[in-house]
């Protein structure tokens, strides 16, 4: 028997561990590929898109699996908020911590390709 307080916003923890696999692994494989260098980062991007075999594809599930992972981030922060999970200091400032720093990953992740948006983004 389930206790009467659990809902499906209560799966939001878990959908965020399964977008944060698909981040790992979808980023390996973007890696193996991407050439951090300077004049070469924009390049090996677009090679990525056009030469590697399904590397379009990677490279948008990465994309839009960091989008879908905010989107999770946010319902899982407001969840918490509805519910009170903020009474609990330590483990919501733990979850504040680990946001800010998800917040800078996507950042560097955000203009590593060293395109326009990059700049000017």
């Amino acid at each position: 028997k389930l206790p009467s307080n659990i809902s499906a916003w209560w799966n939001f923890g878990s959908l965020l561990a399964t977008c944060l696999a698909l981040q790992i692994i979808t980023g390996i494989f973007l890696a193996m590929h991407y050439s951090p260098d300077i004049s070469m980062a924009f390049s090996s991007i677009a090679h990525i898109t056009r030469d590697v075999q399904y590397g379009w594809l990677i490279r948008n599930m990465h994309a839009n699996g960091a989008s879908l992972f905010f989107m999770c981030i946010y319902l899982h922060i407001g969840r918490g908020i509805y519910y009170g999970s903020y009474l609990y200091k330590e483990t919501w400032n733990t979850g504040i911590i680990l946001l800010l720093l998800v917040m800078a990953t996507a950042f560097v992740g955000y203009v590593l390709p060293w395109g326009q948006m990059s700049f000017w983004g």
